[in-house]
């Protein structure tokens, strides 16, 4: 039996256009991300703070990472922070979501109104929260005798992260409400309304229809959300400064002030390990997604 050789598939012309698009973005990508990651990868191989001479001093910096303790804490702060919000972000989202998709009224203005945090500068919300924090709430708590509320969170290095985590959550939903929205949009209307015919009560079709195939939604919403929290950054300068002391330092925060504090090559092997983390996360994500259609 003989089989008809196959032809080759023609070589598709690449249109010019494409490339003036293409080259300009590499080579700013280039310019601007990989010679600097490139140049301080190097290094942080050196014992270099950030000008003048330097000498290499091989793995020094990064095995002095793992015995130290500012480094260490701001490692165990951004994880626990990033783990906390994300769980509260992702409950409170899909929760809203459920509500705004659900037979209300106004369901579009409402929708408008809780996005509006998303459009908002992160250090904008933070100096808004602090103030809240610092002044409003603590002359709320002596007018009404509650000495907890007396004193603002943000000056208790025990209570502080939860200020973080509560404005990092509010500014959070928004873009986590968008896609579980997204998400429940997209389930037939009929699947209900045979759950409706069997008698399931709407408990039962949140646990049994509606979490089930929305699931790729909250997979993707956790994954995403927790590698973003990682980078916390600028709400945590705007309300905590990393303080009291380095309570609320997380591991973007502790790199920066590195770098201005003389510790330029030492922080640029923290960035290395940092990145590398980021990067085992997200090919974690990308596995875990792999096969979902659900974006």
């Amino acid at each position: 039996m003989t089989t008809t050789p196959v032809p080759p598939r023609p070589k598709r012309k690449v249109e010019g256009i494409y490339y003036a698009f293409l080259v300009p973005s590499l080579v700013l990508f280039t310019l601007a991300i990989t010679v600097p990651a490139i140049i301080g990868i190097f290094f942080s191989f050196t014992n270099s703070i950030g000008f003048g001479d330097w000498e290499f001093v091989g793995l020094i910096n990064y095995v002095a990472l793992f015995s130290d303790p500012a480094v260490l804490s701001s490692y165990l702060f951004t994880f626990g922070f990033a783990a906390v919000t994300v769980v509260l972000v992702n409950v409170l989202a899909f929760l809203l979501a459920v509500g705004l998709t659900g037979k209300i009224k106004m369901k579009t203005g409402l929708r408008a109104i809780f996005v509006i945090p998303m459009v908002i500068s992160g250090i904008i919300i933070a100096f808004v929260f602090n103030f809240l924090f610092s002044n409003s709430l603590p002359v709320l708590g002596q007018a009404t005798g509650t000495s907890w509320l007396s004193e603002s969170i943000l000056a208790n290095p025990d209570l502080a992260w939860v200020g973080v985590v509560l404005v990092t959550t509010w500014q959070a939903i928004p873009g986590t409400l968008l896609i579980y929205i997204a998400g429940l949009l997209a389930i037939p209307g009929d699947v209900y309304e045979a759950a409706d015919l069997d008698g399931a009560g709407k408990i039962a079709q949140l646990l049994r229809i509606t979490l089930p195939l929305v699931a790729g939604y909250i997979v993707i919403n956790v994954l995403l959300g927790f590698k973003n929290f990682l980078n916390a950054y600028d709400v945590i300068v705007g309300l905590t400064n990393g303080g009291p002391g380095t309570a609320t330092r997380s591991i973007p925060m502790t790199i920066v002030t590195g770098f201005t504090g003389g510790d330029y090559a030492y922080q640029m092997a923290n960035a290395a390990m940092f990145f590398i983390i980021v990067v085992v996360i997200s090919l974690i994500q990308l596995r875990i997604t792999r096969g979902r259609n659900a974006l």
